[in-house]
């Protein structure tokens, strides 16, 4: 069976080497393999990296850029019959986390699943806090609910091509895909053994930024995720708490607390934001806002000046606050060791 992975790239030489000299040291099992790039405007050597390990190239204007739209393109230049996402900032813990991540689908267990992230170098102390929460150690095949995460994915191409990606969203383009094909009766699963690293490395802005696109996002997914400002005060709190907590049972309490306050202020500002915006963009078409075929004076209908920064975003998969997506995931049982 070939398999297709699909990268979205805008600037990421950091990794990208890495990524794909990882891909290519992997154990195929009797795979076909090939590596479609999807590129926004790379300025840096993401290009030439690229080429040197004979990717497939396809490209994307960045004014054109958007989540769903680049995964899309890449799946259209795709050959494979399965599908598979990774970041570029990924980088596969072990030589089988190929064949570990496309099993389920080989074996008709399910139709869209998602590996384990954890975190490394430059992995703020509470995003590896995040990822335990949301990539335990134990597979969930397949599970309750239509959580799913892009940035260590893969789905059958036959679905993906009856599906497709929403290429409005602002973000989490994987959770409303996985909630169309749950509905459809379709299922999607967790594949713990097949496992990456996942490493961000932004400034506070960005994590800010980042967190609000997926609340505006989560919005037109799940219409009844609201966070109000008592929700954000809450939330904020009781995650530091958390977080300072954990860190003193590790010793690393002050190490870590600026790190700690500044990314938990920021992740339940941004998701605050997002879904304040969210519902003054339910008023006003959602669809018609994000869409970039339509003139961008759309923005003089939104006070949010921060919003204006979200089209330079690069390719990033992470979940809006967690809090706020626990009713996606339900309560699935786990299977395997914890």
């Amino acid at each position: 069976m070939k398999i297709s992975v699909v990268i979205r790239t805008l600037n990421e030489s950091r990794y990208l080497g890495e990524l794909l000299e990882a891909i290519a040291d992997q154990e195929l099992g009797g795979h076909e393999c090939e590596v479609v790039v999807v590129d926004s405007g790379s300025e840096d050597a993401t290009i030439p990296i690229a080429q040197s390990f004979g990717c497939r190239i396809v490209h994307i204007a960045p004014v054109e850029f958007s989540f769903g739209r680049s995964l899309n393109t890449g799946c259209g230049a795709a050959q494979g019959q399965i599908l598979v996402f990774v970041s570029a900032h990924c980088v596969p813990a072990t030589q089988t986390w190929l064949t570990d991540l496309v099993r389920p689908l080989v074996d008709g267990v399910c139709s869209y699943v998602y590996g384990r992230q954890i975190g490394r170098d430059a992995t703020k102390y509470s995003e590896r806090r995040v990822f335990l929460k949301y990539y335990p150690d134990g597979s969930l095949l397949p599970q309750r609910g239509f959580f799913a995460n892009n940035a260590n994915a893969a789905v059958l191409h036959d679905v993906w091509e009856r599906l497709r990606f929403d290429e409005a969203l602002t973000g989490l383009e994987d959770m409303d895909l996985a909630r169309r094909l749950v509905r459809s009766g379709g299922r999607v699963g967790y594949v713990a053994d097949a496992c990456v690293y996942h490493i961000h490395d932004e400034s506070w802005r960005h994590v800010r930024n980042r967190y609000e696109r997926e609340a505006v996002a989560l919005g037109s997914i799940i219409p009844e995720a609201r966070m109000s400002f008592l929700d954000f005060l809450g939330c904020t709190f009781t995650a530091i708490a958390r977080d300072t907590l954990a860190a003193g049972r590790e010793r690393r309490v002050l190490r870590e607390l600026r790190s700690i306050v500044l990314f938990r202020i920021n992740q339940y500002l941004g998701s605050y934001r997002g879904s304040r915006m969210a519902r003054s963009l339910s008023r006003m078409h959602t669809r018609a806002y994000f869409h970039p075929h339509h003139k961008f004076e759309r923005v003089k209908h939104v006070n949010y000046e921060g919003y204006r920064s979200l089209a330079d975003e690069s390719a990033q998969q992470l979940r809006t606050g967690q809090e706020l997506q626990d009713s996606a995931r339900q309560a699935p049982v786990r299977v395997g060791a914890r």
